[in-house]
């Protein structure tokens, strides 16, 4: 089945064609049709699939619809947990709805509210929002969800497991009885399955997932290393590939920061992405990592779900996270669409328990990346950071890898 198949208006089969979407995944294949039909749909499947479009397609159609019968005002409402997520989502219904009259705004904190109160004034169709900013402009009076025809939730497993539960009982409340609500997440657990059934009725019910939630465009490994040794790794790693784009994941702000000065040492150019950053800057620092203008970005989970950068080449997980399901929503920011992907994680001895519960988590054992003894002293021999001592860190690895196989 192509898009050209489905009853959606013209100007969206042209624009998706121009966009380069030539057949449906799994899930837009499964989702569309009931959204079309107004069914609410309850939606699970694995990041990078195509998510997204699957509920932008569909909705911009019958947004079309509703202003042809001279419908005004917010007709759809998406709520997201983060500020690059609303800004992300915003941009793919202005691309797929370019050949289109309809007006869609991001909306989140962390900027000026005047510009968008003026935008809002202006008048828009579809509103992409973080739960914060859109209550404050709520609460002002500029903004009025009384005839939104659509609710989406997006990440709403997140939204829902962070304590949104009650912002989304808050705008319900605000929202026509006869809306269609969309809930689209890529990991789901009893508990928010319980809190979702609360908010959708009816729900046609599409899950993608396999038994393991991680991408099959993905390979992802696990290396054991030291964790005083993992820089020395990352440095090896990103200089054997050049060309290729990077996302490195670390546990906390402090250790992005000092990450990106190790690499800085080695001649290696990356930036940091965390929750300080400004809002302005984080936007540009992700501008230019889409752009290819620097290929490392190194950050903390703040960038682990929503940011859809198709070229990305690998994922590292410096520090391997505490939360399971961040192991896939880290590794799912490669293998988008129909690319294919790589994942490391350098694993400690002290994070060994935390590779277990992934393991546990997923289903399946992670592949391991074995480097002999030799090979890993090599690897610190060749850093080019010429501020440590090599013989007292080679030493010391003699020592450590004779344990290599408790690990």
């Amino acid at each position: 089945m192509k898009f050209k198949d489905y009853p959606i208006s013209k100007l969206l089969v042209e624009q998706l064609d121009v966009l380069g979407y030539k057949k449906p995944t799994d899930i837009q294949f499964k989702a569309i049709k009931p959204i079309l039909e107004g069914e609410d749909v309850m939606a699970v499947a694995q990041t990078g699939t195509g998510k997204t479009a699957a509920f932008v397609i569909p909705v911009l159609d019958k947004i079309l619809k509703e202003k042809e019968k001279g419908r005004k005002g917010i007709q759809c409402l998406v709520m997201v947990p983060t500020r690059e997520l609303a800004k992300q989502i915003a941009s793919v219904f202005r691309d797929i709805g370019a050949k289109t009259k309809v007006k869609t705004f991001g909306l989140f904190g962390g900027v000026e509210q005047e510009q968008q109160i003026r935008t809002l004034e202006n008048g828009i169709d579809v509103l992409v929002t973080t739960p914060g900013r859109m209550f404050d402009l709520i609460s002002q009076g500029f903004i009025d969800v009384s005839s939104a025809k659509f609710l989406v939730l997006d990440e709403a497993d997140l939204m829902l497991d962070l304590g949104f539960n009650k912002d989304i009982q808050d705008i319900i409340f605000r929202l026509p009885k006869n809306r269609q609500t969309l809930f689209f997440t890529a990991t789901i657990d009893k508990k928010i399955k319980s809190l979702a059934y609360k908010i959708v009725r009816d729900a046609i019910r599409i899950q993608i997932s396999p038994k393991n939630p991680v991408s099959k465009n993905i390979d992802h490994a696990v290396a054991f290393v030291e964790m005083d040794d993992k820089r020395f790794f990352l440095e090896n790693l990103i200089k054997e590939y050049p060309d290729f784009q990077f996302i490195v994941f670390a546990r906390t702000k402090v250790r992005v920061e000092r990450v990106v000065e190790a690499m800085k040492r080695v001649g290696v150019s990356s930036e940091a992405l965390h929750g300080s950053v400004e809002q302005k800057d984080r936007f540009a620092i992700l501008d230019r990592f889409r752009n290819g203008e620097n290929k490392v970005l190194i950050t903390t989970d703040v960038a682990c779900r929503g940011i859809d950068i198709p070229t990305v080449d690998y994922v590292v997980n410096y520090d391997v996270p505490d939360n399971p399901e961040n192991y896939v929503h880290r590794c799912g920011r490669t293998g988008r669409g129909n690319k294919h992907g790589q994942a490391i994680s350098f694993c400690s001895p002290e994070e060994k328990v935390l590779i277990e519960a992934i393991e546990a988590y997923t289903g399946d054992e992670i592949e391991q990346y074995t480097l002999t003894l030799e090979e890993y002293k090599q690897i610190l021999a060749d850093s080019e950071d010429v501020t440590y001592n090599w013989q007292k860190l080679i030493d010391q690895s003699n020592k450590e890898f004779g344990k290599e196989n408790e690990w």
